[in-house]
């Protein structure tokens, strides 16, 4: 599970429910919101930041063999 700061759960508890209402048509309070983001965030949090933790070290291994490259093709001699 993600460690979700005040600030983070105060910007998303009204996002929820702006959603809930939107979609549903559904008017729910801060708690049942704050609720809903509790679940969700232990149910694919941990998903969710394994998953850009692989993307980036994706992204950085084709970086790094990129500079590889550039380095050997630099320091070849013709």
């Amino acid at each position: 599970m993600l460690k979700l700061s005040k600030e983070n759960i105060e910007s998303f508890v009204p996002k929820i429910k702006d959603y809930m209402f939107k979609e549903f048509d559904l008017e729910i309070g801060s708690f049942e919101a704050e609720f809903l983001l509790d679940f969700f965030n232990k149910e694919l949090g941990n998903k969710i930041y394994n998953k850009a933790l692989n993307d980036i070290t994706d992204e950085y291994k084709i970086q790094f063999e990129n500079i590889s490259e550039d380095i050997l093709y630099g320091l070849e001699k013709n």
